[in-house]
This record gives structure tokens, C-alpha cells and sequence, in this order.
């Protein structure tokens, strides 16, 4: 395969993250083109110098360039590489952003056997979205998961690491199974705890005025997520809603094993999760 600078990339879906990642290749690479629904993302997308150009029809720009980058949600992408999969120019790298691997790279597996297809997700993003959020510093530094399939040859998985490396993220490479656990756990359960949060302030204090006198901020961090994309975490608990309901049976039992602690005046029981807890925190985040 060619080096990631002879490479023209195409990135399918210029919001936050494909604007990001656009942005971020731009320079490193032959040429960036973008393709979106419509024509003025791609003419903003190129006003602001993240690609050097783009269209609408992907039909005219897929058989034309090495890499392509799905950036659009993870059931847009499902569809794409069913619709698009005979445009993938022979040798070509696929390179998705979708939040959940499993079902993408069982999709993947029916590419034309001439196409390198390779998992992809980013552990970044915003609450905010569309290219106006977009960043190119927005990859610099995270984590970068990449799933092969057993077809994905050791070039195309180094391609792959080196477009992650060029945006200033960390590969880290996981098979699609063990990621969906993984980050059902660490961040599809946040957003539920999230959005549960929001409802129960919402229930208990709304009529109170003083409420928002004297929210503090520890209610601001722990709702936060619950501000994010809503189609997007549509997507994502369709598409790992075994594993985000294994993560949530846990949390649930753990928060139960607190109440009761709490109901029956177990104080030194109460203190003994509170410190493990606490401790744990400061573990992972010293």
C-alpha cells in the first residue's frame, strides 16, 4: 500500500469528527476530499482549508482515492458500506469512526475481498456537534481503538496507524467484541447515568425555583454528557445493547449494595465502599 503521504483520503461525512480528522490529515497526505448531503458543508468545510475539496456524490469520488474515512453514525455507516462497497477502488484502506465495532466489522467482512477494511474509534468527541464544532486539534492525544479482521492485511493495519499517529492520536489495537464491552461500560453507561441524572433533578426540583440558585458543580460534571449528540447515542445503544445492559445490571447492583448500606444505618459498610470508591478514582486518575 501506498505511504500515508501519496495517499488521497476521502472522508465520508464532514461533521465534527470527519471535519476534525480532515483537518487534522490535511498537508500530511496527496489530497483530502470531503463528501457530504450537501454542498454547502463541502464549500464551508473547504473555505475553512480542511480539504481541498469535495462533492456530494460519492459515486464520483470514491474510485478515485486510497483511503476512505466513514465518519457518519454508526448505522449510517452500516449502510454505506452495503450501498458504497463496490465503489472502493481495488487496495483502497476503509477506515471507519463508528463508536461500536462489532456489527461494522461483521459488514466489513462482506467488502470486495480487493478492499482493506479496518475498524476504527476515536475516544474523543464534544457535546456539541457539525462542522462548525469541528477541531483539528480535536484527536490530539486520545486513544485511538482500531479493529482488524483476520482478512486485514499487516500493510493496510499500519496504514492505519500511521493516519492515527498523524492526527495525534494513540493506536490501540482491540479486538471489535472486547472494545463494545469495554467502552459499554466506560462510556455508554456514563451517558445513561447522565440522562437518569438530569430526569431525577428534573423531578424532584423543578418546581422549585432555588434550584438552579445553588446547583453546584458537581451536578454540572456528572450530567454533562447528557448533553451530547441524541441520533448519534441512538445509534450506539442499538448496536452494543448486549453489552450496555450487562454494565447497567452491574450498576445497578452496586448502587443497591449503597442504599442498603445507607437504610440500615451500616455505617462502617457504607465508609468501606466510600473509600474504595475514592481510592479507585485516584488509582485510574492520580
Amino acid at each position: 500500500m501506498k505511504p500515508l503521504a501519496e495517499c488521497r483520503v476521502a472522508v465520508l461525512g464532514i461533521g465534527l469528527m470527519g471535519g476534525s480528522l480532515a483537518g487534522a490529515l490535511r498537508g500530511h497526505c496527496r489530497s483530502v476530499v470531503g463528501i457530504a448531503r450537501r454542498s454547502e458543508t463541502v464549500e464551508d468545510a473547504v473555505g475553512r482549508g480542511w480539504i481541498d475539496g469535495g462533492g456530494t456524490d460519492p459515486t464520483a469520488i470514491l474510485l478515485e482515492v486510497d483511503i476512505v474515512v466513514l465518519a457518519t453514525p454508526v448505522r449510517a455507516i452500516l449502510r454505506q458500506i452495503r450501498e458504497f462497497g463496490p465503489l472502493f477502488a481495488d487496495g483502497s484502506l476503509v477506515l471507519d469512526l463508528g463508536s461500536t465495532k462489532r456489527e461494522i466489522v461483521e459488514a466489513m467482512a462482506g467488502l470486495p475481498i480487493s478492499v482493506q477494511p479496518l475498524g476504527g474509534h476515536p475516544m474523543c468527541g464534544k457535546e456539541t456537534s457539525g462542522l462548525e464544532a469541528a477541531d483539528p486539534g480535536l484527536y490530539r492525544g486520545c486513544t485511538f481503538i482500531l479493529s482488524p479482521l483476520e482478512r486485514t492485511s499487516a500493510e493496510a493495519l499500519e496504514l492505519g496507524r500511521a493516519l492515527v499517529e498523524t492526527v495525534g492520536a494513540h493506536p490501540l489495537v482491540l479486538d471489535a467484541a472486547r472494545q463494545d464491552r469495554l467502552v459499554a461500560t466506560l462510556s455508554h453507561l456514563p451517558y445513561l447515568l447522565a440522562c437518569s441524572l438530569v430526569r431525577t433533578a428534573d423531578a424532584i426540583t423543578s418546581g422549585d425555583p432555588a434550584a438552579w440558585e445553588i446547583v453546584a458543580g458537581g451536578y454540572r460534571d456528572t450530567s454533562r454528557l447528557a448533553g451530547g449528540g441524541v441520533e448519534m447515542m441512538l445509534d450506539i445503544l442499538a448496536t452494543n445493547r448486549r453489552f450496555v445492559l450487562e454494565a447497567a445490571g452491574v450498576f445497578r447492583e452496586e448502587l443497591d449494595r449503597l442504599l442498603r448500606r445507607i437504610d440500615v444505618e451500616d455505617a462502617e459498610g457504607l465508609r468501606e465502599s466510600l473509600v474504595f470508591s475514592r481510592d479507585e478514582r485516584r488509582r485510574m486518575f492520580p
